[in-house]
């Protein structure tokens, strides 16, 4: 196995996806912004990887990873503007 700069790329989109998931269980109140910006980070830099390194079944996964982390970031945002 060679690592070339797309597989370390994608190692770090890893690590995004995977310290999310640790936010997520270990804080209190997870911040959302925080939590779906670093899975949207992780599902970006994975699909750059995927894209060298094609695997389809894992670039469809990180094309919902991401719609997911962007719908939670525009939920976010409306919940924010929404005054109580």
């Amino acid at each position: 196995m060679t690592l070339d700069i797309y597989s370390l790329i994608g190692f770090v989109g890893t690590a995004c996806i995977i310290a999310a998931y640790a936010y997520l269980t270990f804080a209190a109140r997870p911040n959302p912004y925080v939590l779906h910006g670093t899975n949207l980070a992780g599902a970006a830099l994975l699909t750059i990887s995927l894209l060298v390194h094609t695997n389809w079944p894992s670039l469809v996964l990180e094309g919902f990873w991401a719609a997911i982390a962007i719908f939670g970031l525009i939920k976010a945002a409306r919940t924010r503007m929404t005054p109580p």
